[in-house]
């Protein structure tokens, strides 16, 4: 593994690279076929404009989300891509055994050499009730001592390198670099590099600890951005994976041609969030819907806090937001999540950041 699967390359006047963070969005009046094909639609798009990675992340009992199985939607993508970097952001560990997680993206590894990347995160990605059937147990095992341990034997799965005496020692991981060290073996050794993902200090403390990258979720825990990142930054150690620290961070990022169409789309993305979190999710709202919605004063305050978040507007608005962003963070890399009821709106906000940064433009067929 190098550091250059992990580095990606800044284009046009973009302060660093851009990637792409996709929860698979299904509106109100669209099937989950129908955001899937946006997904396909979209990995194309963006990889012809060079963007340099395109990450799927897992949620469970959400309507309005349909990336409950990261490894079979990034299956589908890496049908339909090229060159784009493909990954989980991210795969929720605690919900999965690990051998399955390394046999999944051993799989997507020999269907897409040297493109697919393992990010992982310690949170359920849902609500206790579906964390518990995840799991068949009552217990739901998320303390901090538990994602360390199912961390390391992940990675040796994926290593297949397991200490002899280990009760593991004789399992191996499928498709993994036992094959290359099997008579008549020519399987790669090679193995997706694992990321850690986190809203909060602890893993950005066990990135730095494993000198991995790190993925932050500023999109939905901005407060503590900063904090993180110095966490990161200061506590850092060097490996065999990175010399120094790398760091992504992903934003929430509308644009539109119309600023007013922009924020009427981050309306509709708070009432989302509002129904989500009062346990009512739903299918994404149409604008229409959300303009009719009475908002109590504490759903207003909510909207305000939550669309501040948002970086939204027209194309320049956005690409002097995100400039402003990174500087005040100093993020390794920008993953651009945008949210809307249609699948071509989220196609046309990724198009006008694109020509706003003057990336790259290259002809795509999205059918």
């Amino acid at each position: 593994m190098t550091a250059d699967e992990i580095r990606g390359t800044a284009l046009g006047s973009a302060p660093v690279p851009l990637s792409v963070l996709d929860l698979v969005t299904v509106g109100a009046g669209s099937t989950a076929t129908d955001a899937l094909r946006t997904s396909v639609a979209l990995s194309r798009f963006t990889e012809s404009r060079g963007f340099h990675r395109y990450w799927v992340a897992e949620h469970h009992s959400m309507p309005g989300v349909a990336s409950s199985s990261p490894a079979v939607i990034l299956a589908h993508l890496a049908a339909h891509t090229d060159r784009i970097r493909l990954g989980s952001g991210g795969v929720m560990l605690p919900n999965h055994a690990p051998l399955v997680i390394a046999e999944q993206f051993g799989t997507l590894e020999a269907m897409a050499p040297g493109r697919i990347d393992l990010g992982l995160g310690r949170a359920p990605g849902t609500d206790g009730a579906t964390a518990a059937a995840l799991r068949r147990t009552d217990t739901l095992n998320e303390g901090a001592d538990d994602f360390p341990q199912q961390l390391v034997e992940l990675t040796r799965f994926l290593d297949d390198d397991f200490p002899d005496g280990h009760p593991y020692r004789r399992i191996h991981a499928i498709p993994g670099p036992i094959q290359a060290t099997t008579p008549g073996g020519v399987q790669s050794p090679h193995r997706p590099p694992v990321w850690l993902l986190g809203s909060s200090g602890f893993s950005a403390r066990l990135a730095a600890a494993l000198g991995l990258p790190f993925a932050f979720a500023h999109h939905f825990s901005a407060q503590n951005t900063v904090p993180a990142l110095e966490l990161y930054r200061e506590s850092f150690r060097p490996s065999e994976v990175l010399d120094e620290p790398y760091a992504l961070i992903g934003v929430s990022t509308l644009a539109a041609d119309d600023e007013r169409e922009a924020r009427r789309q981050v309306r509709a993305t708070a009432l989302n969030m509002i129904r989500l979190r009062t346990g009512r999710p739903g299918l994404f709202p149409d604008p229409d819907e959300a303009e009719k919605h009475e908002f109590t004063p504490y759903e207003e305050e909510f909207v305000r806090s939550w669309g501040g978040n948002i970086v939204h507007g027209t194309a320049e608005e956005v690409r002097d937001g995100l400039d402003a962003l990174q500087k005040r963070t100093g993020a390794d890399e920008l993953m651009l999540t945008s949210h809307a009821h249609r699948g071509e709106l989220r196609l046309r906000s990724y198009e006008l950041i694109a020509d706003a940064y003057g990336l790259p433009t290259a002809e795509v067929s999205l059918g």
